[in-house]
């Protein structure tokens, strides 16, 4: 080399140009370490961009939303005077009452317990309910008509044109209802809608007593009217009705703050995937550096500065971090055109795909920060390459000394995923969370790559036959991709077998309330006059009644003295305001069901009257919401007459059965002559047996309304695969990363397995005979990986069962065993479709590359 090149200090034009020189037998394999990159990058870009497009969006389409200028909310009947305090809101004004019931298709029979929407008045005032034909929207106003959700009608092969019974009144279809204002896709599956004109709600007969109806108020105000402040003026009142309200500004905010968690959870999936990829840049670099030893030595020889050369591969890096990045960002411009359409059925509003140049320049960025970060732990080893090395090279394998800065990179490492992960998430404690697991997750993987090596070197098997002895041997000689393999496939496949997991866990948490003696199907709203009748009725479909349960309506009062309004000027008392707004109901009884386990006082089972010491029992984790404790004094508000009780017990509460299960529970001898409606919980046999039931059930009363667990199951089944599509979507930038970085880890060490295949070749070996050790190298290295991860995943799994969920976890393993098969499989042909140019290389071309 020409010793005019080296120069004594940093000039960077002299930097660039060695760059460059040094680059030009590289570039191919620069463009690896960098190519692993690209689509996390273009995932974080594609998920920013969204997000942004979705914040304008939400901006823009706020009164959409929300389909008027104020709501006004409560699940209490309005008294007269806050009625005329409504009334005198001015504006246009609309009104809807909501709740749930059974409707009955007379074509067919069919039955669904939906929501019944009321609606008397023009909402909404801007936007519109989408119906097909588009005139329904307007035309079911104008007399006994319906517009039923079409999955409903798809459910039922009814169409606009039949009827549907609601209550004691019959409707004709005149319209399938596509979409509500501020509605997903996704709501409409858990509680499809049903309209119908105000006028006839009373006729149906369904405001019966116990009945749970949700009233809202709808006003559109002339414009530059100051509706917030309108509405400051009126708010001491709502409060005290315990009435709620929302604004397009507030609507504006709460839904921006629920797809914001949404898009902070995707992007963090996406962040998983550059992490893949900064994985595969930095062993791809360690590679890159190793054969690069003997020219950094002779550049040593020839007067050139450590840091010298330790520029002249970091320009080289971060040049191909930059072009990497900008085909990321430009990869995940297009990308986010797909992403509204993967998430159409969670978004309430039309997303326009427009370019967000902040979304690029934040993922060009980061890209070329993470190219530099994870690039600078192979490369500040070049600081200890002496001019030596050109004579030690010939003779000995170069190990690297170690250094003290390595521990310095891998904090700011740290740092960086624990910095990226609380912009993210709401809470430091939550990102210290998330780096954790992630941190766990790679050194688990990371050792068991290390004991794969360490096990195959310690008892390596000389008794074998030769081609498995050269296939793991091949695990740890130089340049072995074991680590960074093992790291990469294992971590997405993880991912994938964790999704599932989960998805199964809570179909499992539901279907285990059906296993065994359990009720599956509950009837509700069953006012006293009907109970013998609707139990009799049970008896004659061979249903048995496994729970007959009185329920009465209440308010809480005061909580140790305390109303609502004392403890909110008092910021010390630290009881929520859901607390004495919300409406209870309880049920009363002497003993506890299975379901029930007292975990704190004694249960006191009965009460002499209003004049005893009433004792209560509430569910713990609600005594810990509302901060009370055993010996609180809790006054209910019984309709009207003012009940004193004392919390003499707390309660475990398993809610994952299909049962009546209550947050409060008094003693008999208290509330029997409370007016109340009643619930039964019974089982079906059949899915025959439960539509000939339920049928019967609706045509006798209307008003009574059945929740099936078959239902629930299909409901939820289709729900979770629709966020399993979605997460799998994600999920797959980390899988196509861990491709990108098997592939290219191979093509940068196959060079040194082209020295050894052609050796193989020229000591007498054959195509077969290396197509084989290169099979089951990669076949031992895919089947760990993918063993390892789904241990991961089944690790996880475990815990979310067992305490999250709290449910026995037994996984599927015919899945399990078919995800291995396949990553394994995929792991192998990836291997040998890239070391397919080792099997044509004759045996000559290794002695003209030890003369070039």
């Amino acid at each position: 080399m020409d010793r005019t090149l080296i120069k004594p200090t940093l000039q960077p034009k002299w930097l660039l140009n060695m760059a460059w020189r040094d680059s030009r037998r590289n570039r191919s394999r620069l463009l690896l370490f960098v190519s692993s990159i690209i689509l996390g990058i273009a995932a974080l870009v594609a998920i920013q961009s969204f997000s942004d497009n979705l914040r304008d969006d939400i901006d823009a389409q706020a009164k959409t939303l929300l389909g008027a200028d104020l709501g006004i909310y409560t699940n209490q009947p309005v008294q007269k005077t806050m009625q005329q305090t409504l009334r005198n809101l001015g504006g246009k004004q609309a009104q809807e009452s909501y709740f749930a019931s059974m409707i009955l298709f007379p074509k067919n029979g069919g039955t669904r317990l939906v929501q019944i929407r009321a609606l008397q008045g023009s909402y909404p005032f801007y936007g519109a309910i989408e119906t097909t034909p588009a005139a329904a929207s307007q035309n079911f106003r104008n007399g006994q008509n319906a517009l039923v959700d079409k999955t409903v009608l798809l459910q039922f092969n009814a169409r606009p044109g039949d009827s549907v019974k609601i209550g004691d009144l019959t409707f004709k279809i005149v319209g399938e209802l596509n979409k509500i204002p501020g509605q997903a896709g996704i709501a409409a599956s858990m509680a499809p809608a049903v309209y119908i004109p105000m006028e006839y709600l009373n006729r149906t007969g369904l405001m019966q007593k116990g009945s749970r109806i949700n009233y809202r108020f709808y006003y559109q105000f002339p414009p530059k009217t100051d509706v917030e402040k309108l509405v400051k003026r009126i708010e001491p009142k709502l409060e005290k009705d315990g009435l709620n309200y929302e604004t397009v500004e507030s609507k504006k905010e709460n839904t921006g703050e629920a797809f914001g968690d949404l898009t902070r959870f995707l992007t963090l999936v996406g962040f998983i995937a550059l992490l893949l990829g900064c994985v595969g840049v930095a062993s791809s670099v360690h590679i890159y550096i190793k054969e690069k030893i003997q020219t950094i030595a002779i550049l040593r020889c020839l007067g050139t500065q450590s840091k010298q050369a330790f520029y002249i591969y970091l320009i080289q890096i971060l040049v191909m971090g930059l072009l990497g990045s900008i085909i990321g960002a430009a990869l995940g411009t297009l990308v986010q055109r797909v992403l509204p359409v993967v998430l159409a059925d969670f978004l309430p509003v039309a997303i326009t795909v427009s370019v967000s140049w902040k979304a690029i320049l934040l993922g060009i960025s980061t890209g070329l920060f993470i190219s530099f970060l994870f690039a600078l732990l192979p490369l500040i080893s070049i600081r200890n390459i002496s001019p030596l090395n050109t004579l030690r090279a010939s003779f000995e394998t170069e190990t690297l000394r170690p250094d003290a800065w390595r521990w310095v990179v891998y904090g700011f490492i740290i740092l960086f995923v624990l910095g990226f992960a609380a912009l993210q998430m709401n809470t430091l404690l939550q990102a210290v969370y998330f780096t954790g697991a992630l941190a766990l997750a790679f050194l688990v993987l990371a050792g068991m790559a290390t004991l794969l090596i360490w096990l195959v070197r310690k008892f390596f098997p000389v008794s074998w036959s030769y081609l498995w002895r050269q296939s793991i041997a091949n695990l740890y000689r130089p340049n072995n991709q074991t680590l960074i393999l093992i790291v990469a496939i294992g971590l997405g496949t993880g991912l994938i077998a964790t999704l599932f997991f989960i998805q199964s866990l809570l179909i499992g948490r539901v279907t285990l309330s059906a296993s065994g003696n359990q009720p599956n199907m509950v009837l509700f709203d069953i006012q006293t006059a009907q109970k013998d009748e609707v139990a009799s009725l049970a008896r004659q479909y061979k249903l048995p009644l496994m729970q007959q349960v009185p329920i009465v309506t209440m308010r809480l009062e005061k909580i140790n003295g305390l109303t609502d309004a004392e403890y909110s000027k008092d910021s010390t008392l630290e009881v929520p305001k859901w607390a004495f707004t919300r409406e209870y109901r309880v049920t009363y009884r002497d003993t506890l069901i299975g379901s029930e386990k007292i975990t704190k006082g004694r249960w006191h089972g009965t009460a002499t009257g209003l004049d005893d010491t009433i004792f209560v029992s509430l569910d713990e984790n609600f005594a810990e919401r509302v901060k009370v404790k055993l010996g609180d004094t809790l006054l209910f508000n019984v309709q009207g007459a003012p009940v004193q009780t004392i919390v003499g017990s707390l309660r475990k509460v398993d809610w994952n059965r299909i049962q009546s299960n209550f947050l409060v529970l008094f003693p008999k001898g208290i509330l029997e002559e409370a007016p109340q409606f009643h619930v039964i919980a019974t089982q079906v046999s059949s899915n025959k047996n439960s539509a000939d039931f339920q049928r019967a059930l609706v045509t006798r009363f209307p008003n009574v309304s059945v929740i099936d667990l078959a239902l629930i199951l299909t409901t939820l089944d289709e729900i979770l695969s629709k966020i399993a599509f979605v997460i799998r979507f994600m999920a797959g930038f980390s899988i196509a990363t861990g491709i990108l970085v098997l592939i290219g880890s191979v093509l940068i060490s196959k060079f040194q397995r082209v020295q050894e295949s052609v050796l193989l070749r020229t000591l007498g070996a054959s195509r077969r005979q290396i197509l084989v050790i290169t099979a089951l190298e990669y076949f031992f290295l895919g089947a760990l990986a993918a063993a390892t991860g789904l241990i991961l995943a089944l690790g996880g799994s475990w815990a979310l069962a067992h305490f999250s969920f709290e449910i026995p976890f037994t996984p599927n393993w015919a899945p399990i065993l078919v995800l291995f098969l396949i990553v394994t499989l995929l792991t192998v042909l990836i291997g040998l479709f890239n070391s397919r140019s080792i099997l044509n290389r004759p045996p000559l071309e290794v002695l003209r590359s030890e003369v070039a």
